[in-house]
């Protein structure tokens, strides 16, 4: 059996263990600082095996040393934003909690893929990148998809159809900036652009952008962590399983859209051995003046790093 490590228990974290464990397909570890909250939910998760027909290990602990001989590591450990807070406002915070879990993965789990979910997305998949020494496509971060996720339903909800009959292609950087691609979006094989007007579509686009936020403002105390928690366990179904699925996700790029030293998001093939390949896809002078803008906010958060981070 595959062994899969959850760091952080709280809303992401916990449904992300919910969600890969009905996939049956590894035993899950799961981490916490919080003394008893994992050990808690871990409980409970095996309570409910019985009833929702998962046959999987799941344990919580406080130590990292549990995450050892993990195939794949999720970081999710991090403040959640909040009202009226950007995803860069996290930023401080959250980097000090990855660099430490980093470590911890380097020591205890070595040969793990690692995704990365804690905000802000593309700056933390740095991070761990820096602390943990590993291959670049061995670390992923998790942004494309839960985006893509969004703007599928978005869509669904305006054409009242299938959601699962949407596919749909944002990149950039997991924020405000991102970049849905209207060209790249097709329902049941049609192409967007057919089936509904451009002001309609950029509608569309403008919320998918907002869709965190919405949440948090309905919220007010929290973020999102369902659909958040389903993108992360689509993501580790392809790896566990080697399912080389093409999606979106923040990876490492090395001149690729002509940006490098940086996470973004673009699409990649995704598998066992993390991202396999990244893909350029024939964008428009809009499309990438757009990618370029996204780029450049994910860089300020790269200088903001620079300023405050300190190796090991």
């Amino acid at each position: 059996m595959s062994k899969v490590s959850v760091i952080g228990a709280g809303n992401v974290g916990a449904t992300a263990v919910y969600y890969i464990a009905e996939k049956n397909i590894a035993d899950i570890v799961m981490v916490d600082v919080v003394p008893g909250m994992p050990q808690g939910k871990a409980a409970d998760f095996m309570h409910a095996a019985p009833s929702r027909d998962y046959n999987v290990k799941i344990v919580g602990s406080n130590d990292y040393s549990e995450i050892a001989d993990s195939d794949v590591v999720v970081m999710t450990a991090g403040m959640a934003r909040k009202p009226g807070m950007d995803r860069m406002d996290l930023l401080k915070t959250n980097v000090n909690i990855a660099k430490q879990a980093a470590q911890a993965i380097a020591t205890y789990a070595p040969n793990a893929l690692v995704i990365a979910v804690s905000n802000p997305l593309d700056v933390i998949s740095m991070v761990t990148l820096r602390e943990s020494g590993f291959a670049l496509k061995r670390v992923v971060g998790m942004a494309g998809i839960l985006d893509s996720t969004r703007f599928r339903y978005f869509i669904a909800e305006k054409l009242n159809v299938l959601p699962q009959d949407v596919m749909a292609m944002v990149l950039g950087g997991h924020g405000d900036t991102m970049v849905p691609l209207p060209r790249y979006t097709s329902v049941a094989g049609f192409p967007l652009t057919e089936l509904l007007d451009s002001e309609t579509i950029e509608q569309l686009v403008d919320r998918t952008r907002k869709g965190g936020a919405e949440i948090v403002s309905y919220l007010k105390k929290g973020s999102a962590y369902y659909a958040p928690a389903a993108s992360v366990a689509k993501m580790v179904e392809a790896m566990i399983k080697d399912e080389k699925r093409f999606v979106a996700a923040s990876a490492y790029l090395r001149g690729e859209y002509g940006h490098r030293d940086m996470f973004l998001g673009v699409p990649v093939l995704l598998g066992r051995n993390g991202v396999e390949k990244i893909y350029e896809l024939d964008l428009t002078a809009q499309e990438q003046q757009a990618l370029d803008q996204s780029a450049e906010a994910v860089q300020e958060g790269v200088k903001t790093l620079e300023a405050i981070y300190t190796p090991g």
